[in-house]
């Protein structure tokens, strides 16, 4: 057997998230779909991270095994030929069998898509970002860099994915501008995540930005470890899977991000 990796970028909002769900169209399960259809058997797929219904990626990475004579596929081509039009394999390459995408990354990166304007929306942004309306920026700066560290983060972790520990390292969270004049991005990388932290965690910082607590708030958040005492989990449909990292230099994701999807389509790294 060789193992396949390939990158994939998908449109979250006609999925049901990620993983395998019976009835329930899912990217695990279009991906799969178009590979037994090359391969002629059930081939299984594995990916770096799950994304819940509505969460985009532009740098979702998946791997398998096909038999040896399947390695020689032209497998981003093949692939893009029978995907739908929501789903795009970015690269594909032959890699070692000891290789997964979940297990072997150092990294992940993902980022956030926040409208600021209240007057208007533009409608072809809808499905990629919350609309939370006016946001003190200074006071989201200072609260970003409070999560910054190694730190346990079951104030931030939803249920429904048990772990043997809550504690992650975040190596940087920062902020540019988005594809408007009213949007900002955020952007996250850590050596993991829990269950839907990241949505939590914007989901806190908004709170702060809009006045609603200070950004200390974050740092006694992190203390309690409690989930109930932390503000709502933010919208799906911001969120973006940016990249993920195997070796060992920085973190990847900053470039994907910048290019997210334009208006509605799949473009490049995005």
């Amino acid at each position: 057997m060789q193992r396949i990796k390939i990158k994939v970028a998908y449109d979250g909002t006609g999925f049901c998230g990620w993983q395998l769900q019976p009835g329930l169209r899912t990217v695990q399960g279009v991906l799969e779909l178009a590979i037994e259809r090359i391969t002629g058997i059930p081939v299984r797929v594995h990916g770096s991270g799950r994304t819940d219904s509505g969460v985009h990626a532009v740098g979702q990475v998946v791997h398998f095994d096909v038999e040896d004579g399947r390695a020689t596929v032209p497998w981003q081509k093949a692939l893009n030929s029978l995907l739908p039009d929501d789903v795009t394999v970015l690269d594909a390459e032959l890699v070692s069998s000891e290789f997964h995408s979940r297990y072997s990354a150092k990294r992940k990166t993902y980022t956030y898509n926040l409208w600021l304007e209240n007057s208007f929306f533009l409608p072809w942004r809808r499905h990629y970002v919350w609309k939370c309306g006016p946001v003190d920026l200074a006071s989201i700066d200072k609260a970003m860099q409070l999560f910054v560290g190694k730190h346990d983060f079951a104030s931030f972790q939803n249920a429904g994915t048990p772990v043997s520990s809550t504690v992650r390292e975040i190596y940087y969270f920062k902020r540019y501008p988005g594809q408007s004049g009213q949007e900002i991005v955020l952007e996250v990388c850590g050596s993991g995540f829990l269950k839907q932290m990241v949505r939590n965690m914007v989901g806190c910082l908004v709170n702060i930005g809009r006045g609603k607590a200070e950004p200390e708030t974050v740092r006694s958040l992190l203390e309690i470890k409690d989930r109930t005492a932390a503000p709502a989990t933010a919208p799906a449909q911001g969120l973006f899977m940016a990249g993920v990292e195997y070796g060992e230099s920085g973190c990847g994701g900053t470039d994907a991000g910048r290019n997210q999807f334009e208006n509605c389509g799949i473009n490049g790294e995005a």
